[in-house]
């Protein structure tokens, strides 16, 4: 394959020299860069250590010794922005991730998409209803949600909001993790309270108990939450799709101990399936900071495109650099995964694989965009079951979901069925696991990384 590496010299503006796809038609320029020239002046979101040390992990993770858990809002919403919603959250996440710990006895990277996660792709310019025509809705950063003309006109002042709501997040975010809301003490029991009340509840409580069990022996022989920090905090880590580059242009900054640039909306930043363009804005900004970066693989996606999607972004094939996010669908896994997986291990290219089981499952039910949850764990299950057969690594998953006891996907142990999405259907924008889908979906990858580790076959870990 032929060596596509951009020779072109890079800044932090040099993708408004490149064709873009998904931006938005600002009315009033001035206004716009006047807002981006005031967000530059704003303190960094995340720091460069931070992401340097994310990036640490995520090597670990492509070198086989650590699973990546990365999840949480489609879209975040500005009239949902509130503790209750952001700790509620956190609690379930931290559920998914002691159980897939314990289960792949190996640690596991919590990133969220939280903090930042507040820009849409669309498949249309525009949307039409009763007749009438309008902009799509593009996320709370760009345009309102309501479907009327002046919602819908790009806002360069929303992008201030979602700066200030991001940061409001972080601070509480940093809170949880570092001050013992999120020991494992805590952590345990809200697992516990989970599995006795699931309808799976004879399923998932042998895993619980040996939990239980580890848990009473570290605590016999002294490791306890107050003896040791590390059981009673832990690091968590921000994402979102780079999706308006003029705000993340505003937010990049030199690292004054590297001299190196970064990205400071997050820690990390993920490209996604619709701007991946090799000669376009969106990968032209991303080879250019140091932050770990996250590239969605469709099925559109050839093996040569990616290797030279992987030249461009990862030159210098450093483990952690690149997270690829694969979503297929679960009838498309077999179909294009494989040539992708054989291709990287072929060229001996460093990255983490995760499957996001959630965009390419989408379908409408009831007169709602809606994903069932078997087509969910059919496509966690078969990624698993083709890096098995290819001797790599199934590094992570990449969901969509929330704390909250919403209506969106069907399925699931306590089965909601497509009547039933209308009752809390709260979706700004795609469908999400609801706190019990969540945990349950944890379990069931917990089953299939207990079996990769001891070497058993694959296909029977996820019935019913």
């Amino acid at each position: 394959m032929t060596n596509m590496r951009s020779s072109g010299k890079w800044s932090p503006n040099s993708w408004r020299a490149k064709p873009i796809q998904q931006v938005p038609s600002y009315p009033d320029t001035d206004a716009l860069f006047a807002t981006e020239k005031q967000l530059s002046t704003y303190p960094p979101l995340v720091f460069a250590g931070e992401a340097r040390k994310l990036k640490r992990a995520l090597a670990s993770v492509a070198n086989g010794e650590s699973f990546l858990l990365q999840g949480g809002d489609c879209a975040e919403s500005f009239a949902e922005h509130g503790a209750d919603n952001i700790r509620d959250f956190f609690r379930v996440f931290l559920q998914m991730a002691v159980v897939l710990t314990f289960a792949g006895s190996q640690p596991v990277v919590k990133v969220g998409r939280i903090a930042g996660q507040f820009a849409k792709p669309r498949s249309s310019d525009s949307e039409t209803k009763d007749g009438a025509t309008l902009p799509s809705y593009r996320g709370d950063i760009i345009n309102g949600i309501e479907f009327d003309e002046k919602s819908r006109v790009p806002d360069p002042q929303r992008q201030i909001m979602a700066y200030r709501q991001s940061a409001a997040t972080l601070n509480l975010l940093r809170a949880f993790a570092q001050g013992g809301y999120a020991s494992l003490d805590n952590v345990h029991k809200w697992m516990l309270g989970f599995v006795a009340d699931s309808p799976q509840a004879e399923r998932y409580q042998a895993l619980a108990g040996r939990i239980s069990e580890t848990i009473e022996f570290m605590r016999a022989v002294g490791i306890t939450s107050e003896s040791n920090a590390s059981l009673r905090e832990t690091d968590f880590y921000t994402s979102h799709e780079a999706l308006l580059l003029g705000y993340e242009e505003a937010m990049t900054r030199v690292d004054s101990t590297s001299g190196d640039w970064y990205a400071t909306s997050g820690h990390m930043i993920w490209i996604g399936d619709r701007t991946r363009q090799p000669d376009h804005a969106h990968i032209e900004y991303c080879r250019g900071i140091k932050n770990p970066l996250g590239l969605k693989c469709g099925p559109s996606l050839t093996a040569d495109g990616l290797l030279q999607l992987i030249d461009l972004l990862n030159p210098e094939n450093e483990p952690g650099r690149l997270t690829l996010i694969a979503r297929f669908g679960a009838d498309k896994v077999t179909e294009h995964l494989p040539k992708l997986v054989r291709a990287v291990q072929k060229e001996g290219r460093k990255v983490v694989w995760s499957c996001d089981p959630m965009h390419g499952n989408t379908i409408t039910a009831a007169g709602f965009k809606t994903r069932p949850f078997e087509r969910i764990l059919k496509e966690v299950q078969t990624f698993f079951d083709v890096h098995r057969a290819e001797g790599s690594h199934p590094g992570g998953i990449h969901v969509e979901m929330t704390g909250k006891n919403v209506t969106e996907c069907t399925g699931g142990a306590r089965a909601v069925t497509a009547e039933e999405l209308q009752d809390r259907y709260h979706t700004h924008c795609d469908p999400r696991l609801n706190a019990d889908q969540a945990l349950e979906l944890a379990f069931l990858v917990a089953e299939l990384l207990n079996k990769n580790r001891v070497g058993l076959p694959h296909k029977t870990a996820v019935n019913g």
